[in-house]
């Protein structure tokens, strides 16, 4: 990590800048190393000792802290606590992002999913679509005006059911332009 120490109205001495180093050294563990730089002002106001800190993490991440007390130490306790909240708040995003990813679960895809107890999921592979599959032993007989009005008060788009007149079972879906399609199997 590059640090840029700048004082104005006062001396940075070699006391000083260990200071600084020793509180930013906390904040350099909880990222793992992933401080790019940080840049220091440390002001001084009569009775007053104000420090101002920006650190650049990986992917230009910015975290900003400044506070102002009576002594160097308390003032630096302050932005470091300030800091390190944020970069525990930065650190949990990335590892979040991670995880879903990556889901490390002792439950199976198909609980998850809130399958059926009889259905069967395929492996996820990549970015593939989960597929689950389900029996259509559930689809009861009903006639196609029957199914249109179930698939309007559900407000699915897709409705499954077992054709009374033929007992083959049909799908009936929602088309983008608002009406229903029908499909039947071949005879």
């Amino acid at each position: 990590m590059r640090l840029e120490l700048t004082g104005r109205h006062v001396d940075i001495t070699p006391v000083l800048r260990r200071l600084v180093d020793r509180r930013l050294a906390g904040l350099q563990r909880i990222l793992n190393d992933g401080l790019v730089s940080a840049q220091v002002v440390l002001t001084q106001d009569k009775f007053r000792h104000r420090v101002e800190v920006t650190l650049h993490a990986r992917g230009e991440k910015f975290l900003r802290g400044a506070a102002a007390t009576g002594s160097w130490d308390a003032s630096l306790s302050t932005v470091a606590e300030k800091l390190e909240r944020q970069a525990q708040t930065l650190k949990g995003k990335r590892e979040g992002r991670k995880r879903r990813l990556a889901p490390r679960s002792t439950r199976s895809a198909r609980e998850r999913a809130g399958a059926p107890a009889g259905a069967t999921a395929a492996p996820s592979r990549g970015r593939r679509p989960r597929i689950v599959r389900e029996s259509p032993d559930g689809a009861k007989p009903m006639t196609l005006e029957e199914a249109a009005l179930e698939i309007d008060e559900q407000g699915e788009a897709v409705f499954v059911f077992r054709n009374a007149t033929t007992d083959a079972i049909n799908v009936l879906y929602r088309r983008r332009t608002g009406g229903l399609g029908l499909i039947e199997p071949e005879r």
